[in-house]
Parts: structure tokens; sequence; C-alpha cells
């Protein structure tokens, strides 16, 4: 099996992770942001932490967390901001590797939860999510039911 890790995303790299969002099929496409936008909005967040996803050297996904509070909001806590896998990658286990990681990296922190969110319906990765032990929280963020894995 491939060994999956986070990668920082750079000037040589930072295109084709941004075409990875490509790959997804166009109902996945409404359910998270293009990773072009994505690292736009890191780069005005204080509090973003963003990577590419690997398995060995080739790249397969995104992923961001809000690790706080920026000006004006109100999240304490990290959030699962974005998190996407490539579509011919889907399927693989890479997704739930790259969870599994993605906890490593926060209990090496002290921190024994992350809070997620996602859409319901056709390209819903709920699914996914449910399947990792994440569990409904009672929030909802705009139209998107909140979610937390407790670790």
């Amino acid at each position: 099996m491939p060994d999956v890790h986070f990668r920082k995303i750079d000037e040589n790299t930072v295109l084709e992770i941004c075409q990875l969002s490509n790959t997804l099929t166009e109902v996945q496409r409404i359910m998270v942001a293009d990773n072009a936008v994505s690292i736009a909005q890191a780069h005005f967040s204080k509090n973003a932490w963003f990577r590419a996803i690997y398995a060995d050297d080739e790249p397969i996904g995104f992923i961001m967390l809000d690790q706080g509070s920026d000006e004006g909001t109100d999240n304490g806590g990290v959030y699962l901001w974005r998190f996407m896998i490539a579509g011919p990658h889907q399927g693989k286990g890479y997704g739930k590797q790259a969870i599994g990681l993605l906890i490593e990296h926060l209990k090496g922190q002290g921190i024994h939860e992350v809070v997620a969110s996602c859409g319901e319906g056709e390209g819903s990765p709920l699914g996914f999510y449910l399947s990792l032990g994440f569990t409904p929280n009672g929030e909802t963020f705009g139209d998107e039911t909140g979610l937390v894995l407790r670790f």
C-alpha cells in the first residue's frame, strides 16, 4: 500500500494541487470548494493549516483546518474546513488514512476532537465521515450538518 502523507504546498506544486479539483464529479464539486479557492482563503486566514495529501510521490488530495477563531467569527477549537480526495483515488482507503494522519497530528498538539460539516444528498461525504466515527453534533453551518470526531 502506498505511503499516504501530508506535504506543504509550494510554488512548484500549487498548480497540480489546484487541478485535483477538476477530477471530482459535478455533484462533488458542489459539496467542496475548489482547491484554488481554499488555498487563497488560507493565505488570508491567520488560523488556517493546509496541506496536500500524497500517496508516495503522487498528489491525491487536499486538507485544510481552521485552528481557531478568525476576527469576527466565533469558532473555537479545530474545524476540518476542507477535505478532498481526487476522483481517481476515491474508494482506495486514502481518505481514511489521511483522517488517521490528521488525528495523529492533532493528538500531538494535545487536541482530542475535530469538528466538520458537510451537505447532504447526492455527492455528500456524510456516509464517509460517519464510517470514520464522526457523529452529528446538533449544529448546523449554513446548510451543512455539523459533525464531531472525538479521539
